[in-house]
């Protein structure tokens, strides 16, 4: 049975991923810092689901997710789904603490305990280590400083891992997953977003991403040219443009 350990399963697409691998007969590890919707979870999966309390930016992080995969005996698969995000225009001291927290030194931690737990297990078949990032990665937008500056760190950290991995010779697979706007609890639910997408739409990208070993993943096809006309932008040009989001934390 292939088993995927899920941080940030408690709603959002770390949730419907969990659900769906879980009916296709995995062995699934659910983590996050609210139970309640994960153990409801469980009940209808039982042999599949194990779930543990897991809070990113505690001290004891490390330690419930080594012990999450004994639980489960062992990991082939690391999805990090979780994530905080703010429209944050008064750059918000608590607010930009917070989301680094989680977003930066949570997630490096995660994938750095998970790269050596590969590394010292992955032999004939690879691990596989997948990350939900964000499109928001791509450019700098004022509007979301310590979002966007978060979500290039992560890509940026997947790309070093996948480096390091080729120096040491340590069999692991990367999947840097970019997403657009998901109708999530990120969202408010009183503002419309361009080109949003359902958590049903989203995990089936991601889900596919994960199963075909995608190195990066723009989800979705619209998002990818969006994504590619960005870039061609020269900051100058970029500077003069207005990004209006309206979001709140999610994790």
């Amino acid at each position: 049975m292939k088993k995927i350990i899920i941080i940030g399963a408690s709603s959002g697409i770390g949730f419907q991923v969990a659900a769906d691998f879980a009916a296709m007969g995995w062995r699934v590890g659910m983590a996050a810092r609210s139970l309640q919707s994960m153990d409801t979870l469980k009940q209808q999966y039982p042999g599949n689901i194990q779930t543990a309390y897991l809070d990113v930016t505690a001290e004891d992080a490390l330690r419930r997710f080594g012990d999450l995969i004994e639980d489960i005996d062992g990991m082939d698969i690391l999805l990090f789904a979780s994530g905080v995000g703010f429209a944050d225009p008064e750059l918000d001291d608590a607010k930009t603490t917070n989301t680094l927290n989680v977003n930066v030194v949570g997630f490096a931690r995660i994938l750095a305990y998970a790269y050596k737990y590969f590394r010292d297990t992955a032999n004939v078949h690879p691990g596989q280590i997948a990350a939900i990032t964000s499109v928001a990665g791509t450019k700098a937008i004022g509007i979301a400083a310590a979002y966007s500056a978060s979500k290039k760190f992560q890509q940026r950290y997947i790309d070093a891992l996948d480096h390091l991995a080729h120096i040491q010779h340590v069999n692991i697979r990367f999947t840097d997953i970019r997403p657009g706007f998901v109708r999530t609890p990120l969202l408010r639910d009183d503002c419309d977003y361009p080109m949003i997408m359902t958590v049903a739409e989203a995990a089936l990208c991601v889900e596919h991403a994960i199963l075909k070993q995608r190195r990066i993943a723009t989800v979705d096809s619209r998002w990818r040219i969006v994504n590619a006309l960005w870039r061609l932008i020269p900051r100058p040009v970029w500077n003069h443009i207005n990004i209006n989001l309206h979001s709140k934390h999610d994790s």
